[in-house]
């Protein structure tokens, strides 16, 4: 009798151990060793999931600060209203728990969800929609490796008419093009890994374009600058020497802004810097400079340099009170000619970043200081301090107009106005 009472208790154990197993072996999270599967997520496929989703920046939308990774409910703000980035965490009631592997892929290829649902773009879709099916199987078999949690997704809150997805199917219809990335023949193994790093999984395009009323951009333009939507930070332009233009640098100066935040060249602040921060640091050597073969060899636009001399355009008094705040609050960090102390201190002078035609990045920088990301290739960085708390309107617009024109530099003054405008993002 009392075998008896063991032996059942032995096999109610093994019982509840093979539900569990079961539970585990859920497609696309498969131990390394387990049986034959569609998607065998091995360990070292959850390794190189795990290396694409950091390459595909996947934490900085759907992981509050401080918050569980992955379990979603971060606003997104729009000009249309706030977007809440659901839980991508492998929970079965509130996040994709039960999803597979092909429902994965056509949600990262088409931008349509697991029960039709049309994906708005600020997933970014029309750029995933190059990833290839086996880097989507295995970002989605890392995703079902991490730990699983409970958080019901909040309801997006945008403005009528926009909060009807039926009208995604007009921007689909202009904005859209569906399909895998496909190597361009003629370019070496390296452009075409750093051109699916790029328009792929980076999706650098989503912000480095121009966005119109839609919400939507032009192939056309791609690369050439923009206004990141609701954040007031300008992506400059990767195509012309009048901005971030990289045709006259090295690749070796390219990968160091990707990998460690700062170069010779330049220092990565605002959303470059947390995009750096979660995402770029993490890349191999290789896929680095793959990037940065890629990106050199963007069109150039603007080639010819913009004019210099453009003192003549700001205001006297104006000149000599921008000379006098810089040298009392730049000149120490920046040097008295704008030269810096690369990489710790960017240089001033002949910085393209300074002399865009959007003043933005250079006032909301005086407003708010910043600093490069601490990473792996530059774990301690040094960083600027606000000056919104000693400086009025007039004296921010007098010393970025004065950055923008001196020593050679070919910007155009701000004014007054322009500083206020950003200075009210400051919390009051």
């Amino acid at each position: 009798m009392r075998k008896s009472l063991l032996a059942a208790l032995a096999v109610a154990a093994l019982a509840v151990i093979a539900v569990g197993v079961l539970r585990f072996l859920r497609p696309g999270a498969l131990p390394a060793g387990a049986g034959q599967a569609p998607l065998t997520a091995t360990t070292q496929i959850i390794d190189r999931g795990e290396y694409l989703a950091r390459a595909g920046d996947c934490v900085a939308c759907h992981t509050v600060p401080n918050g569980a990774m992955f379990a979603g409910g971060r606003a997104m703000a729009t000009p249309f209203g706030n977007l809440y980035v659901p839980n991508i965490t492998p929970d079965d009631d509130t996040g994709i728990g039960l999803w597979n592997a092909n429902d994965f892929y056509r949600m990262m290829h088409t931008g349509v969800g697991k029960d039709g649902t049309l994906l708005y773009p600020a997933m970014p879709f029309a750029s995933y929609t190059q990833v290839t099916r086996a880097d989507s199987d295995a970002i989605f078999a890392y995703l079902m490796s991490v730990p699983p949690v409970r958080q019901k997704n909040r309801e997006h809150a945008l403005r009528f008419p926009f909060n009807d997805r039926d009208l995604l199917i007009g921007w689909r219809t202009l904005y859209f093009k569906e399909g895998e990335f496909t190597p361009t023949p003629g370019q070496s193994a390296e452009w075409n890994r750093g051109a699916y790093l790029v328009r792929g999984l980076g999706h650098c395009a989503m912000c480095h374009t121009a966005v119109n009323a839609l919400g939507g951009s032009s192939e056309s333009k791609a690369f050439e600058g923009g206004m990141i939507p609701n954040q007031n930070w300008y992506a400059p332009s990767l195509t012309s020497n009048r901005e971030a233009g990289l045709g006259d640098w090295q690749i070796d100066d390219i990968a160091s802004l990707l990998q460690a935040g700062a170069s010779h060249q330049g220092t990565v602040y605002g959303p470059m810097a947390e995009v750096v921060y979660n995402s770029l640091q993490y890349l191999s050597d290789a896929d680095a400079k793959a990037m940065a073969v890629y990106l050199k060899a963007l069109p150039q636009k603007d080639t010819e340099p913009a004019p210099t001399g453009q003192a003549r355009l700001v205001d006297p008094e104006v000149m000599e009170t921008g000379r006098k705040v810089y040298a009392l609050q730049c000149a120490v960090c920046h040097g008295a000619e704008g030269r810096g102390q690369a990489p710790a201190f960017p240089p001033l002078a002949g910085n393209r970043s300074i002399t865009m035609a959007s003043p933005v990045n250079s006032i909301r920088m005086v407003l708010y200081g910043g600093y490069a990301p601490g990473t792996r290739k530059n774990p301690r960085p040094y960083g600027m301090p606000p000056f919104s708390h000693l400086l009025n309107d007039d004296e921010v617009a007098a010393v970025v107009s004065y950055i923008r024109v001196a020593w050679g530099n070919s910007g155009t003054p701000v004014t007054a106005s322009q500083a206020n405008d950003l200075r009210k993002l400051l919390p009051q």
